[in-house]
């Protein structure tokens, strides 16, 4: 299958990342808010219920308080239904047409949209021009911002969005999905007035999500989620706190590996890689384009030698081996023709070294037998007529090197 112009990869302008220091600094900062919250003991044992004045676990409240003193804001509520629970709940306090970034807008989301029968409007935040002068139309009350990517060009800084719709009297939610902890700042710190995220997506357990944010905002999630039934019980409330205190660290390494395996296979160190970006295609990751049609395959082959098939949560404690899989949804129907050369790679725990040698040999796995593929023989578009940007405008990008 010949490769269509329309398959190459697009630039990508990734988000900044944490320095591994810094994420030490932070560590650091979430435990001196558990001990303003916690007395030594409370922190092994843990209650449920409805507690009276309260109408929720003890220790839940504890967490809560813990979360939002850590992102700076005015309340946190945890909620049940992980990331897509929290969306929901922040945007049921949404009123009138909710502008929204023209892109495909992430699955989950879009059922929370139809479910909640909110009328949305679109508006390029890629342009800021256009956002302003849609802001300046006077429609809308709320605004939604997703803070990782929806289209793989999408080159908004969510501060700047953030800081646009605060001006013209706009109240903003921000998924915050995949970028908390990974990136320095969340939304509720860069002025949203509502953070919503999964914190099974950051090593807690299965469903929970958190709303942080204004206090309005927070109450009314609370007031609505008034049964026993859907409370956050005080131990999975506590498991999350403990996941949480040695993310910042883990994904500064991640992002850290990430970033030597792209360097590395831009420089040809993988035969049969045409080109490489690192991108916040959902989570952080490598979006590695083959030069033949082998990307459906390739997560098969590469489980063999030990890489994750699929996802879990996508940075889950189930999630230690590297991830190759299919791009995301979102990306895919934005550019659906990458379906069949482009996997999406996360080093997930794993170091560079390993990352690499399971591509390869899940390559050579795939390397039809009839016709060897040889360094003589392989396409110099390869090698010479592609540049590989990995990181924003304004950087050296990544450039695969000749083996001739």
């Amino acid at each position: 299958m010949k490769l269509p112009h329309s398959a190459k990869l697009p630039e990508t302008f990734p988000l900044a990342t944490v320095p591994l220091q810094d994420a030490i600094a932070r560590q650091f900062r979430l435990l001196e808010c558990t001990a303003a919250h916690f007395e030594g003991e409370q922190l092994f044992a843990a209650d449920a219920g409805v507690v009276p004045g309260l109408g929720r676990p003890r220790t839940t409240a504890r967490v809560e308080a813990v979360l939002a003193a850590f992102f700076g804001a005015e309340d946190a509520a945890l909620v049940q239904g992980a990331g897509t629970g929290a969306i929901r709940a922040a945007l049921a306090t949404a009123h009138g047409p909710l502008l929204i970034h023209s892109a495909p807008v992430y699955r989950s989301t879009e059922v929370t949209l139809r479910g909640l029968g909110m009328e949305t409007v679109e508006a390029d935040f890629n342009d800021l021009g256009a956002l302003r002068e849609a802001l300046a139309s006077g429609r809308f009350t709320w605004a939604y911002v997703q803070h990782t990517r929806q289209r793989l060009g999408d080159s908004y800084d969510p501060g700047e969005v953030l800081a646009a719709c605060r001006a013209a009297g706009v109240r903003t939610i921000v998924d915050d999905n995949y970028a908390v902890m990974r990136t320095p700042a969340a939304g509720v710190e860069l002025g949203a007035d509502a953070s919503c995220f999964s914190l099974f997506k950051l090593h807690g357990p299965e469903g929970v999500g958190v709303v942080v944010g204004a206090r309005d905002v927070v109450a009314r999630v609370r007031t609505d989620n008034y049964s026993g039934g859907g409370q956050v019980q005080g131990h999975q409330a506590l498991d999350a706190l403990r996941a949480l205190t040695h993310v910042p660290v883990m994904w500064s390494v991640q992002s850290q590996v990430g970033a030597e395996v792209a360097g590395r296979l831009a420089a040809g160190e993988v035969e049969g890689v045409a080109e490489v970006r690192i991108a916040n295609a959902q989570d952080r990751c490598l979006l590695v384009r083959l030069d033949r049609p082998v990307a459906r395959e390739l997560p098969a082959a590469a489980a063999k030698f030990g890489a994750a098939p699929y996802p879990v949560g996508s940075n889950s404690r189930y999630e230690i081996a590297p991830l190759f899989y299919r791009m995301s949804s979102s990306s895919l129907d934005d550019a659906p023709e990458l379906a069949d050369w482009t996997v999406r790679i996360n080093p997930m725990r794993a170091g560079a070294d390993l990352v690499i040698d399971i591509l390869r040999k899940a390559l050579r796995e795939l390397r039809p037998t009839s016709a060897p593929h040889s360094a003589e023989t392989h396409s110099a578009e390869t090698h010479s007529t592609e540049t590989h940007s990995t990181e924003p405008s304004g950087t050296e990008p990544f450039a695969p090197h000749s083996k001739d």
